[in-house]
């Protein structure tokens, strides 16, 4: 079994034992720097991450292959991969970009397949002079979206 294989054996077990965690990404460099960046359905704590950082770390033998652990939560600013993170950001404001637009509206929908957006816009009235409001939705596939960051408000 390869050092990655052991490590990632670890973190599957870990993330096991916590359902509400999810693995967004998992790395190790040339240098043996273990990196993984997780999140959850309700957030991801400090305790979180030490609990798995120490899941991975207590099963790993220093002795046999030097290595550096960090275990860090996606960050607010951390653009969405995962069908899982938008079912949790449903009824949130997201800034998505395509190949054809960006788009800032509230997230909807989310299922397996993509999303559903849904936002107003002020646009030339059919008859007549001025504007008028529209409402707007979008049905966007997961593989159309180049990013999908959440847009955070005070």
């Amino acid at each position: 079994m390869t050092f990655k294989e052991k490590v990632k054996n670890q973190l599957d077990q870990a993330l096991l034992e916590r359902p509400a965690l999810f693995l967004i990404d998992f790395s190790i460099s040339e240098a043996y720097k273990i990196s993984v960046t997780l999140d959850g359905d309700h957030g991801v704590s400090l305790q979180d991450c030490i609990d798995v950082s120490r899941s991975i770390e207590q099963n790993l033998d220093r002795e046999e292959q030097d290595f550096s652990l960090e275990v860090a939560s996606a960050g607010a600013t951390s653009p969405l991969k995962l069908p899982r993170q938008f079912k949790k950001n449903i009824g949130r404001k997201l800034k998505v970009t395509t190949a054809k637009e960006k788009i800032e509206a509230t997230l909807a929908e989310a299922d397996d397949a993509g999303i559903v957006l849904e936002w107003t816009a002020r646009e030339p009235k059919q008859i007549g002079k001025g504007k008028e409001t529209v409402q707007k939705r979008a049905e966007i596939k997961y593989e159309d979206i180049k990013e999908a960051i959440v847009i955070i408000t005070f």
